[in-house]
């Protein structure tokens, strides 16, 4: 009986630094390397803020980044653009224009640097339940991977919709017109 006290006190002591730290966040530049490559059109990739619900939606997988959001976007379109096969088409909540400084301090800037970082991306915005209900309706059909971060200004998730980079929307308008 005593031996078995002095081995689960060794174990205890043992664990217990392991049971105090807080887990590290998941890499999610690998998690990106691996899921971006599987991915097509129809997918989705988000980068949310750090209150954005954990979806589950068998399709939705989240992964903690414990980064900057405007990090973890320059790191997605980063990798989008060496991507021979998908590209973004991105989607703003239609609430950040108008969320105000002295409630969220720091979406003054975040709005200037965020616009700076898509220029030159199609982007549309949309109710923050649209984008939701969108969201959860494809999560059933198709993957979205979910790139949670450290941001803690609401409004200011980025939904990249990933479209087919070598084929068009007029090449598809064009076939389908043969077709008929």
């Amino acid at each position: 009986m005593r031996r078995l006290l002095v081995v689960s006190a060794l174990l205890v002591t043992a664990l217990a630094p392991c049971a105090a730290q807080a887990p590290e966040p998941a890499n999610w530049r690998v998690a990106l390397a691996q899921t971006l490559p599987l991915l097509g059109h129809r997918n989705w990739i988000l980068i949310v803020d750090s209150a954005y619900p954990l979806e589950v939606a068998p399709g939705i997988e989240t992964v903690e980044t414990g980064a900057p959001e405007l990090e973890v976007v320059r790191t997605v379109l980063a990798d989008l653009a060496h991507s021979r096969h998908v590209q973004p088409y991105v989607f703003m909540d239609a609430e950040l224009p108008f969320v105000p400084e002295q409630d969220a301090p720091g979406v003054t800037n975040y709005r200037s640097e965020v616009a700076d970082l898509l220029h030159g991306y199609p982007l549309e915005s949309q109710p923050h339940t649209e984008l939701l209900g969108r969201i959860n309706q494809e999560g059933a059909q198709y993957h979205i991977l979910v790139l949670k971060t450290a941001m803690a200004i609401p409004y200011t998730s980025v939904f990249i919709r990933l479209d087919c980079k070598y084929w068009s929307d007029d090449a598809e308008r064009r076939l389908r017109a043969i077709m008929h």
